[in-house]
């Protein structure tokens, strides 16, 4: 059975958050990606979203949307996309095992990395474009 995957979509006025991928990491090692991580047994997508971020990013997820802005499905994973709309304090990263950077990227600059997923590009300009 594949994985169940949320992860969020933060935006501060042009640029989204993304994380670095530490290389040692089994599965998409040395990439940028989007924060988040797995859904526990019983939890919703909404609240595995919540605690991911505060366990990843240490900020408490006060609005996130309610229904998925994209989903992506592999034979490994399935992912479930959500915006999140409003949080509380400032997102650093407590996770340095997971990601060995996060950052702030304008849509510009999303050519210039390694992005974790084929799709991330064109997902990440409509982010932009519904923004």
């Amino acid at each position: 059975m594949p994985a169940m995957i949320v992860a969020g979509v933060l935006t501060v006025g042009d640029r989204i958050l993304l994380c670095h991928r530490a290389p040692g990491r089994r599965w998409y090692p040395d990439v940028w990606d989007l924060p988040g991580g797995h859904i526990e047994s019983g939890e919703s997508a909404a609240s595995a979203l919540g605690r991911e971020l505060h366990e990843e990013l240490g900020i408490v997820v006060t609005s996130v949307s309610e229904h998925s802005f994209e989903q992506m499905h592999t034979p490994d994973f399935q992912l479930d996309i959500r915006l999140v709309d409003e949080w509380r304090g400032e997102p650093v990263n407590r996770a340095p095992d997971e990601h060995d950077a996060i950052g702030w990227f304008a849509s510009d600059e999303l050519g210039t990395l390694v992005l974790a997923h084929p799709a991330y590009p064109a997902l990440l300009q409509r982010v932009f474009g519904v923004r």
